[in-house]
């Protein structure tokens, strides 16, 4: 028989239209009674819900992360409730005998009994800056994506500016482009529309806009155009929203733009606090926290063989942001903790291993400054340490801390040393 942590909680099984509940209450002689309703997900149903929750003192909810539609639930509960969200592998039941009464039934039952793992829920202002910024990112694929549509219609049109301007959609290049869309066919002088710090000589960009666009890839080329242009004004008034709703976490941020590779685009620290908030009480380790992101081996092993050690698909938002900050570190001398890193795990294991390490290195970094608010300090990276009998020169020992970060300074004389 399985001890039981909460004596009222209830399960809640959560679908598009309906909501199952079931409150399961243990007396004094452990003997455990339940109470089942059905609710609307509409929002006179919900109120209905939290009403009916507190009409049996049950402060303790547990529902599945179904889609969106446990959001409306959640936010109307958490106001009274102690709501668990549980992911639904921890709460998948026997195949054959399946309901939604008995799914709310077997989701109160093993939270009853303290089995369910609760996942981790920002709080209501870190939700929807989280929210925003998941909407610049779609934003900036589509931007993306409508720019590779143009450049198609250059391309098949043999306009190469590609090959004579590092972004055909910088001042010089969309104005070449927009005098080719309002004059096509014509002969003209790109001499005007480039700008003095362009490099590349004016003869090869003559040459290069010497090509024919067509009635119809003119007609979609404009259209590509202006959605590129409506989308960077949808982006900008998403990131003065964005900017608004992270000015509470000023100091966090610059905090984290000590961390190699956030200090460029204050967007990148925003997307970090976005996806993990700045109270890292929620993890009790660096180890939690890696593991939440998905950036640490699976634990699967049986008979004395490990079966896998792919990492889980946690951190679907998170893990690419790391992943690009990762690239761009090891491809730097800055920094060379992370290269050092990368490099000796690459040997052995491969590229993605050793980025995902890279990941896992900036995701300890960021969970110390968030929890001692302290600044970025580089470290000495070395997977074991060396052995006691190991011997260096003192030009060795000075060289292999200087390949590791640290700054050597001459505060006592070289021949003091012993």
């Amino acid at each position: 028989m399985f001890k039981i942590f909460r004596k009222n909680c209830c399960g809640l099984d959560v679908h598009k239209t309906w909501i199952y509940a079931c409150i399961g209450i243990t007396d004094s002689n452990s003997l455990t009674s339940y109470k089942e309703a059905r609710f609307s997900s509409f929002s006179k149903g919900l109120r209905e819900l939290a009403d009916w929750l507190a009409s049996y003192s049950c402060t303790e909810v547990c529902l599945e992360s179904a889609g969106k539609y446990w959001i409306p639930v959640f936010n109307i509960l958490e106001k009274t409730c102690n709501v668990v969200l549980a992911h639904p592998k921890y709460t998948k039941p026997q195949k054959g005998n399946k309901t939604d009464r008995k799914d709310a039934k077997w989701i109160c039952d093993l939270f009853m009994c303290d089995m369910i793992k609760p996942s981790f829920i920002p709080p209501a202002d870190i939700r929807q800056l989280r929210d925003l910024m998941r909407y610049r990112e779609k934003l900036t694929n589509c931007l993306t994506g409508e720019k590779n549509r143009a450049q198609n219609c250059l391309t098949v049109s043999n306009l190469k500016m590609d090959d004579v301007f590092s972004d055909v959609f910088g001042k010089s290049a969309r104005s070449i482009t927009e005098y080719i869309l309002a004059h096509p066919g014509e002969y003209f002088d790109v001499t005007p529309f480039v700008d003095g710090r362009c490099k590349q000589p004016i003869e090869e960009i003559q040459a290069a806009v010497d090509g024919a666009i067509s009635r119809e890839q003119a007609t979609k080329l404009r259209e590509c155009l202006d959605h590129i242009d409506e989308l960077k004004h949808h982006r900008e008034l998403i990131e003065t929203e964005i900017h608004r709703l992270a000015e509470p976490y000023a100091y966090s941020l610059e905090l984290i733009r000590t961390v190699p590779g956030f200090s460029a685009n204050p967007m990148t620290a925003i997307a970090l606090i976005s996806e993990i908030g700045v109270d890292m009480s929620v993890f009790p380790t660096a180890k939690h926290l890696c593991s939440w992101a998905g950036c640490c081996p699976r634990n699967d092993g049986s008979g004395g063989k490990v079966k896998s050690t792919r990492i889980s698909r946690a951190g679907a938002y998170l893990k690419p942001l790391l992943v690009q900050v990762a690239n761009a570190l090891i491809k730097s001398n800055k920094n060379p903790e992370f290269k050092e890193r990368y490099r000796r795990i690459k040997a052995r294991r491969g590229h993605k291993k050793a980025i995902i390490a890279v990941c896992r290195m900036i995701l300890v970094a960021v969970w110390n400054i968030l929890s001692k608010l302290e600044p970025y300090i580089p470290c000495v990276v070395a997977d074991t340490p060396a052995p006691f009998s190991k011997e260096l020169s003192l030009s060795q020992a000075l060289n292999f801390l200087k390949l590791r970060g640290y700054v050597i300074k001459d505060d006592v004389p070289v021949g003091a040393i012993t």
